[in-house]
Protein backbone atom coordinates (compact mmCIF):
# COMPACT_ATOMS: atom_id res chain seq x y z
CA UNK A 1 0.00 0.00 0.00
CA UNK A 2 1.34 3.41 -0.99
CA UNK A 3 0.70 5.01 2.39
CA UNK A 4 2.61 2.44 4.49
CA UNK A 5 5.64 4.16 6.03
CA UNK A 6 8.87 2.12 5.76
CA UNK A 7 7.61 -1.35 6.76
CA UNK A 8 5.17 -3.39 8.87
CA UNK A 9 6.40 -4.66 12.24
CA UNK A 10 5.06 -8.03 13.42
CA UNK A 11 5.23 -8.97 17.09
CA UNK A 12 6.22 -12.45 18.38
CA UNK A 13 2.69 -13.15 19.65
CA UNK A 14 1.19 -12.63 16.18
CA UNK A 15 -1.97 -14.60 15.36
CA UNK A 16 -5.06 -14.50 13.17
CA UNK A 17 -7.36 -11.52 13.57
CA UNK A 18 -10.12 -9.69 11.72
CA UNK A 19 -9.00 -6.73 9.60
CA UNK A 20 -5.33 -7.39 10.37
CA UNK A 21 -3.37 -10.00 12.28
CA UNK A 22 -3.28 -9.45 16.04
CA UNK A 23 0.31 -8.46 16.82
CA UNK A 24 0.73 -5.98 13.94
CA UNK A 25 2.25 -2.51 14.10
CA UNK A 26 1.21 -0.53 11.02
CA UNK A 27 2.67 2.94 10.36
CA UNK A 28 0.66 4.95 7.81
CA UNK A 29 1.30 8.35 6.30
CA UNK A 30 -1.74 10.51 5.47
CA UNK A 31 -4.18 7.59 5.91
CA UNK A 32 -5.65 5.19 8.49
CA UNK A 33 -7.21 1.72 7.98
CA UNK A 34 -10.20 1.44 10.38
CA UNK A 35 -10.42 -2.37 10.08
CA UNK A 36 -6.76 -2.67 11.13
CA UNK A 37 -7.53 -0.75 14.32
CA UNK A 38 -10.56 -3.02 14.76
CA UNK A 39 -13.59 -2.80 17.03
CA UNK A 40 -12.06 -3.35 20.47
CA UNK A 41 -10.77 0.22 20.40
CA UNK A 42 -8.56 1.19 23.34
CA UNK A 43 -8.41 -2.31 24.77
CA UNK A 44 -5.47 -2.51 27.16
CA UNK A 45 -4.05 -3.15 30.61
CA UNK A 46 -3.71 -1.56 34.02
CA UNK A 47 -1.65 -2.78 36.97
CA UNK A 48 -1.00 -1.58 40.51
CA UNK A 49 1.45 -2.86 43.13
CA UNK A 50 0.13 -2.88 46.69
CA UNK A 51 1.99 -2.58 49.98
CA UNK A 52 1.07 -6.18 50.81
CA UNK A 53 3.09 -9.39 50.84
CA UNK A 54 1.86 -12.83 49.81
CA UNK A 55 1.91 -13.90 53.49
CA UNK A 56 -0.78 -11.28 54.22
CA UNK A 57 -3.28 -12.83 51.84
CA UNK A 58 -5.81 -15.33 53.22
CA UNK A 59 -5.23 -19.01 52.39
CA UNK A 60 -8.59 -19.14 50.64
CA UNK A 61 -9.16 -16.32 48.11
CA UNK A 62 -12.75 -17.18 47.22
CA UNK A 63 -14.18 -14.37 49.40
CA UNK A 64 -11.96 -11.84 47.63
CA UNK A 65 -13.03 -13.15 44.22
CA UNK A 66 -16.70 -12.97 45.25
CA UNK A 67 -16.25 -9.41 46.53
CA UNK A 68 -14.70 -8.25 43.24
CA UNK A 69 -17.33 -10.03 41.13
CA UNK A 70 -20.05 -8.43 43.26
CA UNK A 71 -18.52 -4.97 42.80
CA UNK A 72 -17.48 -5.12 39.12
CA UNK A 73 -19.96 -6.39 36.50
CA UNK A 74 -18.41 -8.94 34.11
CA UNK A 75 -19.43 -10.40 30.74
CA UNK A 76 -22.55 -8.67 29.38
CA UNK A 77 -23.48 -7.34 32.82
CA UNK A 78 -23.55 -3.61 33.61
CA UNK A 79 -24.75 -1.32 36.39
CA UNK A 80 -28.48 -0.89 36.81
CA UNK A 81 -27.98 2.85 37.36
CA UNK A 82 -25.34 5.35 36.27
CA UNK A 83 -22.70 5.30 39.02
CA UNK A 84 -19.75 7.25 37.65
CA UNK A 85 -19.17 10.86 38.66
CA UNK A 86 -20.54 13.70 36.53
CA UNK A 87 -17.01 15.14 36.34
CA UNK A 88 -15.95 12.03 34.41
CA UNK A 89 -19.09 11.57 32.32
CA UNK A 90 -19.77 15.17 31.29
CA UNK A 91 -16.66 15.69 29.08
CA UNK A 92 -17.20 12.27 27.47
CA UNK A 93 -20.88 13.05 26.89
CA UNK A 94 -20.16 16.41 25.23
CA UNK A 95 -17.53 14.96 22.90
CA UNK A 96 -19.78 12.03 21.96
CA UNK A 97 -22.59 14.45 21.07
CA UNK A 98 -20.26 16.38 18.75
CA UNK A 99 -19.30 13.14 16.97
CA UNK A 100 -22.85 11.80 16.60
CA UNK A 101 -24.21 15.19 15.43
CA UNK A 102 -22.01 14.78 12.35
CA UNK A 103 -23.10 11.19 11.78
CA UNK A 104 -26.87 10.59 12.10
CA UNK A 105 -26.36 6.93 11.09
CA UNK A 106 -23.94 6.46 13.98
CA UNK A 107 -26.41 8.20 16.30
CA UNK A 108 -29.10 5.74 15.24
CA UNK A 109 -26.73 2.82 15.92
CA UNK A 110 -25.99 4.27 19.35
CA UNK A 111 -29.62 4.95 20.26
CA UNK A 112 -29.74 1.84 22.45
CA UNK A 113 -26.49 3.06 24.04
CA UNK A 114 -27.88 6.42 25.20
CA UNK A 115 -27.26 5.53 28.83
CA UNK A 116 -25.74 2.08 28.35
CA UNK A 117 -22.23 3.43 27.80
CA UNK A 118 -22.51 5.36 31.07
CA UNK A 119 -23.69 2.24 32.88
CA UNK A 120 -20.80 0.26 31.36
CA UNK A 121 -18.08 2.59 32.66
CA UNK A 122 -16.22 0.49 35.23
CA UNK A 123 -17.25 -2.92 33.83
CA UNK A 124 -15.05 -5.74 32.58
CA UNK A 125 -16.71 -7.11 29.45
CA UNK A 126 -16.28 -10.62 28.07
CA UNK A 127 -13.86 -12.78 26.08
CA UNK A 128 -10.29 -12.63 27.30
CA UNK A 129 -10.82 -9.58 29.51
CA UNK A 130 -9.80 -10.33 33.07
CA UNK A 131 -9.02 -9.13 36.60
CA UNK A 132 -6.15 -10.77 38.47
CA UNK A 133 -4.43 -10.72 41.82
CA UNK A 134 -0.74 -11.55 41.26
CA UNK A 135 2.51 -12.03 43.17
CA UNK A 136 5.84 -10.79 41.86
CA UNK A 137 9.37 -12.14 42.38
CA UNK A 138 9.55 -10.30 45.75
CA UNK A 139 6.19 -11.74 46.87
CA UNK A 140 4.60 -8.31 46.54
CA UNK A 141 0.88 -8.25 45.66
CA UNK A 142 -0.33 -6.70 42.39
CA UNK A 143 -3.78 -6.04 40.96
CA UNK A 144 -3.91 -6.33 37.17
CA UNK A 145 -6.78 -5.97 34.71
CA UNK A 146 -7.48 -6.14 30.98
CA UNK A 147 -10.42 -4.36 29.33
CA UNK A 148 -11.37 -1.79 26.70
CA UNK A 149 -14.05 0.58 25.42
CA UNK A 150 -16.86 -1.93 25.90
CA UNK A 151 -19.93 -1.99 23.64
CA UNK A 152 -19.74 1.62 22.53
CA UNK A 153 -16.20 1.26 21.16
CA UNK A 154 -17.42 -1.78 19.24
CA UNK A 155 -20.28 0.19 17.65
CA UNK A 156 -17.98 3.11 16.73
CA UNK A 157 -15.42 0.75 15.20
CA UNK A 158 -18.04 -1.18 13.23
CA UNK A 159 -19.63 2.01 11.90
CA UNK A 160 -16.40 3.48 10.54
CA UNK A 161 -15.15 0.16 9.14
CA UNK A 162 -18.34 -0.14 7.08
CA UNK A 163 -18.12 3.53 6.10
CA UNK A 164 -14.56 3.00 4.80
CA UNK A 165 -15.74 0.07 2.69
CA UNK A 166 -18.56 2.14 1.18
CA UNK A 167 -16.43 5.19 0.46
CA UNK A 168 -13.49 3.17 -0.97
CA UNK A 169 -11.23 6.21 -1.35
CA UNK A 170 -8.81 6.21 -4.27
CA UNK A 171 -6.22 8.85 -3.34
CA UNK A 172 -3.60 6.15 -2.77
CA UNK A 173 -5.00 3.70 -5.28
CA UNK A 174 -7.37 0.79 -4.81
CA UNK A 175 -6.71 -1.91 -2.22
CA UNK A 176 -6.53 -5.69 -2.75
CA UNK A 177 -8.86 -6.48 0.15
CA UNK A 178 -11.95 -4.69 1.50
CA UNK A 179 -10.53 -4.79 5.04
CA UNK A 180 -7.70 -2.53 3.81
CA UNK A 181 -10.07 0.28 2.80
CA UNK A 182 -8.78 3.50 4.31
CA UNK A 183 -9.62 7.11 5.10
CA UNK A 184 -7.21 9.58 3.50
CA UNK A 185 -6.03 12.52 5.58
CA UNK A 186 -7.84 15.72 4.59
CA UNK A 187 -11.20 14.01 4.09
CA UNK A 188 -14.11 14.61 6.45
CA UNK A 189 -14.31 10.91 7.26
CA UNK A 190 -10.64 10.84 8.28
CA UNK A 191 -11.05 13.70 10.75
CA UNK A 192 -14.30 12.25 12.11
CA UNK A 193 -12.72 8.81 12.54
CA UNK A 194 -9.69 10.19 14.39
CA UNK A 195 -12.03 12.13 16.70
CA UNK A 196 -14.22 9.06 17.36
CA UNK A 197 -11.25 6.76 17.96
CA UNK A 198 -9.72 9.23 20.41
CA UNK A 199 -13.06 9.30 22.24
CA UNK A 200 -13.21 5.49 22.47
CA UNK A 201 -9.58 5.31 23.61
CA UNK A 202 -10.24 7.93 26.29
CA UNK A 203 -13.33 6.00 27.41
CA UNK A 204 -11.32 2.75 27.61
CA UNK A 205 -8.67 4.48 29.73
CA UNK A 206 -11.32 5.84 32.12
CA UNK A 207 -13.04 2.43 32.20
CA UNK A 208 -9.86 0.78 33.46
CA UNK A 209 -9.25 3.54 36.02
CA UNK A 210 -12.78 3.26 37.38
CA UNK A 211 -12.58 -0.54 37.50
CA UNK A 212 -9.31 -0.42 39.41
CA UNK A 213 -10.87 1.99 41.92
CA UNK A 214 -13.83 -0.36 42.42
CA UNK A 215 -11.57 -3.42 42.82
CA UNK A 216 -9.54 -1.74 45.56
CA UNK A 217 -12.78 -0.68 47.24
CA UNK A 218 -13.99 -4.29 47.14
CA UNK A 219 -10.85 -5.90 48.61
CA UNK A 220 -9.97 -3.35 51.32
CA UNK A 221 -12.36 -4.76 53.96
CA UNK A 222 -10.94 -8.27 53.43
CA UNK A 223 -7.21 -7.48 53.67
CA UNK A 224 -4.81 -5.71 56.05
CA UNK A 225 -4.52 -1.96 55.48
CA UNK A 226 -2.55 -1.23 52.29
CA UNK A 227 -1.35 1.56 50.00
CA UNK A 228 -0.55 1.66 46.29
CA UNK A 229 3.23 1.56 45.90
CA UNK A 230 3.58 1.50 42.13
CA UNK A 231 1.28 2.00 39.14
CA UNK A 232 2.95 0.16 36.28
CA UNK A 233 0.96 1.79 33.51
CA UNK A 234 -2.51 2.19 32.07
CA UNK A 235 -1.74 1.26 28.47
CA UNK A 236 -3.67 0.57 25.29
CA UNK A 237 -2.80 -2.33 23.01
CA UNK A 238 -5.51 -1.80 20.34
CA UNK A 239 -5.24 1.79 19.18
CA UNK A 240 -3.87 4.39 16.77
CA UNK A 241 -1.92 7.55 17.53
CA UNK A 242 0.38 10.05 15.84
CA UNK A 243 4.13 9.49 16.37
CA UNK A 244 7.52 10.33 14.85
CA UNK A 245 9.37 7.45 13.15
CA UNK A 246 12.22 7.46 10.65
CA UNK A 247 12.07 11.23 10.42
CA UNK A 248 8.38 11.43 9.55
CA UNK A 249 5.18 12.10 11.46
CA UNK A 250 2.91 9.10 10.93
CA UNK A 251 -0.15 7.39 12.37
CA UNK A 252 0.85 4.17 14.14
CA UNK A 253 -1.82 1.48 14.45
CA UNK A 254 -0.99 -1.07 17.12
CA UNK A 255 -3.35 -4.02 16.87
CA UNK A 256 -2.41 -6.28 19.75
CA UNK A 257 0.85 -4.47 20.55
CA UNK A 258 1.97 -1.93 23.15
CA UNK A 259 4.27 1.04 22.89
CA UNK A 260 7.77 0.29 24.21
CA UNK A 261 9.71 3.54 23.88
CA UNK A 262 12.94 4.02 25.84
CA UNK A 263 12.20 3.43 29.55
CA UNK A 264 8.42 3.35 28.95
CA UNK A 265 6.65 0.84 31.18
CA UNK A 266 4.23 -1.71 29.81
CA UNK A 267 2.36 -4.88 30.77
CA UNK A 268 2.59 -8.20 28.90
CA UNK A 269 0.17 -10.77 30.34
CA UNK A 270 0.43 -14.53 29.80
CA UNK A 271 -2.52 -16.92 29.88
CA UNK A 272 -4.60 -17.48 33.02
CA UNK A 273 -2.19 -20.21 34.09
CA UNK A 274 1.15 -18.62 33.18
CA UNK A 275 3.33 -15.70 34.24
CA UNK A 276 2.88 -12.07 33.24
CA UNK A 277 5.47 -9.32 33.00
CA UNK A 278 5.93 -5.67 33.84
CA UNK A 279 8.41 -4.47 31.23
CA UNK A 280 10.44 -1.42 30.25
CA UNK A 281 10.85 -0.50 26.60
CA UNK A 282 14.17 -0.25 24.77
CA UNK A 283 12.83 2.04 22.03
CA UNK A 284 13.76 -0.29 19.19
CA UNK A 285 13.19 1.72 15.98
CA UNK A 286 12.58 -1.35 13.78
CA UNK A 287 9.53 -2.24 15.88
CA UNK A 288 8.39 1.40 15.87
CA UNK A 289 9.05 1.35 19.64
CA UNK A 290 6.60 -1.55 20.16
CA UNK A 291 6.42 -5.00 21.72
CA UNK A 292 3.89 -7.81 22.09
CA UNK A 293 0.70 -7.35 24.11
CA UNK A 294 0.58 -10.87 25.53
CA UNK A 295 1.23 -14.51 24.74
CA UNK A 296 -1.10 -14.64 21.74
CA UNK A 297 -3.54 -17.42 20.95
CA UNK A 298 -2.26 -20.50 19.15
CA UNK A 299 -5.73 -21.87 18.40
CA UNK A 300 -9.25 -20.54 17.95
CA UNK A 301 -11.83 -20.60 20.73
CA UNK A 302 -13.79 -23.25 18.81
CA UNK A 303 -10.73 -25.49 18.51
CA UNK A 304 -9.88 -25.00 22.20
CA UNK A 305 -13.35 -26.21 23.18
CA UNK A 306 -12.92 -29.22 20.88
CA UNK A 307 -9.40 -30.08 22.13
CA UNK A 308 -9.91 -29.57 25.88
CA UNK A 309 -12.53 -30.19 28.54
CA UNK A 310 -13.37 -28.98 32.03
CA UNK A 311 -10.99 -31.46 33.68
CA UNK A 312 -8.12 -30.12 31.57
CA UNK A 313 -9.00 -26.60 32.70
CA UNK A 314 -9.02 -27.64 36.35
CA UNK A 315 -5.61 -29.30 35.96
CA UNK A 316 -4.06 -26.33 34.17
CA UNK A 317 -5.33 -23.74 36.66
CA UNK A 318 -4.38 -25.66 39.79
CA UNK A 319 -3.60 -23.34 42.69
CA UNK A 320 -5.42 -20.38 41.11
CA UNK A 321 -8.71 -19.07 42.48
CA UNK A 322 -10.84 -18.78 39.32
CA UNK A 323 -13.84 -20.12 37.45
CA UNK A 324 -13.23 -23.71 36.38
CA UNK A 325 -16.47 -24.44 34.52
CA UNK A 326 -16.78 -25.50 30.89
CA UNK A 327 -17.91 -22.01 29.82
CA UNK A 328 -14.32 -20.73 30.12
CA UNK A 329 -12.55 -23.72 28.54
CA UNK A 330 -11.83 -21.53 25.48
CA UNK A 331 -9.50 -19.50 27.74
CA UNK A 332 -7.53 -22.56 28.90
CA UNK A 333 -3.77 -21.88 29.14
CA UNK A 334 -3.00 -24.45 26.40
CA UNK A 335 -4.94 -22.30 23.90
CA UNK A 336 -2.15 -19.71 24.17
CA UNK A 337 1.45 -19.63 23.02
CA UNK A 338 4.28 -20.19 25.49
CA UNK A 339 4.73 -16.74 27.06
CA UNK A 340 8.38 -17.50 27.91
CA UNK A 341 9.15 -18.19 24.24
CA UNK A 342 7.33 -15.01 23.23
CA UNK A 343 9.38 -13.03 25.77
CA UNK A 344 12.65 -14.62 24.60
CA UNK A 345 11.80 -13.59 21.04
CA UNK A 346 11.56 -9.90 21.96
CA UNK A 347 14.47 -9.31 24.31
CA UNK A 348 15.67 -6.67 21.84
CA UNK A 349 12.43 -4.74 22.39
CA UNK A 350 11.97 -4.76 26.18
CA UNK A 351 13.57 -5.68 29.49
CA UNK A 352 11.64 -7.41 32.26
CA UNK A 353 11.21 -5.35 35.44
CA UNK A 354 8.83 -7.63 37.36
CA UNK A 355 7.58 -11.19 36.82
CA UNK A 356 4.03 -11.78 38.06
CA UNK A 357 2.17 -15.02 38.80
CA UNK A 358 -1.57 -14.88 39.31
CA UNK A 359 -3.19 -16.41 42.39
CA UNK A 360 -6.70 -15.19 41.51
CA UNK A 361 -8.28 -14.66 38.10
CA UNK A 362 -11.71 -13.38 37.10
CA UNK A 363 -12.53 -13.89 33.41
CA UNK A 364 -15.14 -11.91 31.54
Amino acid sequence: LQFIHSHIAVMPDVHFGKGATVGSVIPTKNAIIPAAVGVDIGCGMNALRLSLKASQLPNNLSAIRNAIEHKVPVGFEMYKQIKSKASTLSPLDKKLKVITDKHPALRRMLRSFDSTWQKQLGTLGGGNHFIELCLDENQDVWVMLHSGSRGLGNVIGTYFIERAKKEAQSRFGHVPDKDLNYFAEGSNSFDDYVEAVEWAQGYAYENRREMMRLILEAIRPLLPSFQMTKEAINCHHNYVQKEQHYGEEVFVTRKGAIRAGINEYGIIPGSMGAQSFIVKGKGNPESFCSCSHGAGRKMSRTKAKYMFNQQDLIAQTQGIECRKDKAVVDEIPSAYKDIHQVMANQDDLIEVVHTLKQVLCIKG
